[in-house]
């Protein structure tokens, strides 16, 4: 059961982890992309962005597989060549502001929960993701997979309450409304930047000893990472005239089942969310570091791990006060989707389709199934 859980399920659960915090915890982003489309139409486009992860995901771990690329710089290195490194430009940039949102996230949430000034939020969950990045890889993959599960448990509950109260209008809203346009090009849009989240999946790769075992998890990788958004999206159904002016859909709609505590448990899953990205998309930093280290046979030193990681959430949250959040969103999200498109998604659907499918040709190392 372990072994199937760690080759099968662990790494959905990371790219999950990776994708939600800065995407869709509190529904916003759900609705900027989805929402136009309509009920059905948004649920088309998220299937789409699903199907577009689990085949990306799917060549990648096959290529850092036969490539034991376990960190972005190796990974890129086999699939870019020399031009590896504009991939670290991007997701470094996009890294600044997944981060600032995070940390402007974590603010509101302490604040509205505890009355905390919103500083102490963001600093706070700076401070956990540094403690969790102390850990090595098993510690934070179990970090990861036990609050994804949290996660899980709490959207499948607020998704049945939601049914239970307000029910008929999500089934009437859905037989109502028609099927939007442009759901195909908001779905490929969506998983064009999240789909960047992929360096933070590749230490799971370590795990996969044959092709049927990383084409598998790639390809249940999509539906894990998309679950708990389709979930949420089915809720927001209920009040589909009202929820596209709301700032935070999830306060709206906790606020129509009426209980606090409730309200508190789901929170608290949207700060571990916050947290587990962070982790995520930091730890694939450690890993780029610590391969170098690796070439120069010295290994990482641990605190540097946390020294990093805390210095590159300052870093972000500094940007976001000096240019300005919606600002710093606006002009980010949009550009770095298309570099992702045209550095991940197309490179992984040609070139890295072209190496897995012909590995003597490319002159790849495969790596032999375990005994």
């Amino acid at each position: 059961m372990k072994r199937f859980f760690e080759t099968y399920l662990l790494p959905g659960f990371v790219f999950e982890a990776a994708v939600i915090g800065g995407g869709y915890a509190t529904g916003r982003e759900l609705v900027e992309f989805f929402l136009p489309a309509g009920p059905w139409g948004g649920l088309l486009g998220m299937v789409a962005s699903m199907v577009v992860w689990s085949v990306v995901l799917a060549i990648s771990f096959e290529l850092a597989r036969l490539t034991r690329s376990y960190d972005y710089r190796a990974f890129f290195k086999v699939l870019l060549g020399r031009g590896w490194f504009l991939f670290e430009i991007a997701y470094f940039l996009l890294m600044v502001v997944v981060l600032a949102v995070m940390g402007a996230a974590a603010g509101e949430i302490a604040h509205g929960l505890f009355g905390l000034p919103k500083l102490v939020g963001t600093l706070g969950m700076i401070a956990a993701t540094g403690l969790l990045l102390v850990q090595r890889n098993a510690g934070i993959e179990k970090f990861l997979a036990l609050s994804v599960g949290y996660l899980y448990l709490v959207y499948v509950v607020f998704l049945v309450w939601s049914t239970l109260v307000f029910g008929d209008r999500i089934a009437a809203n859905f037989a109502a409304v028609p099927v939007g346009s442009d759901w195909l090009k908001a779905g490929v849009t969506y998983a064009g930047y999240n789909v960047a989240c992929i360096p933070a999946v590749l230490f799971c790769v370590r795990h996969l000893g044959r092709r049927r075992e990383a084409i598998g998890a790639g390809l249940l990788a999509g539906p894990l990472g998309m679950l708990p958004g389709i979930v949420f999206y089915i809720a927001m159904m209920g009040y589909y005239e009202e929820i596209g002016a709301v700032a935070l859909p999830s306060a709206f709609l906790l606020g129509k089942l009426g209980a606090p505590w409730f309200e508190w448990a789901f929170q608290l899953a949207v700060l571990l969310t916050l947290v587990d990205t962070g982790v995520a998309l930091l730890h694939a930093i450690n890993e780029r570091v610590a391969g170098i280290y690796a070439e120069r046979k010295r290994p990482m030193p641990r605190l540097l791990r946390p020294a990093l990681s805390v210095g590159l959430m300052l870093l972000s949250v500094y940007a976001a006060s000096a240019v300005g959040l919606v600002a710093l969103i606006a002009s980010g999200y949009g550009i770095l989707t298309y570099a992702f498109i045209a550095l991940l998604i197309v490179p992984v659907l040609t070139v890295g389709l072209w190496q897995i499918t012909r590995p003597a040709a490319a002159g790849l190392p495969v790596r032999a199934p375990p005994a």
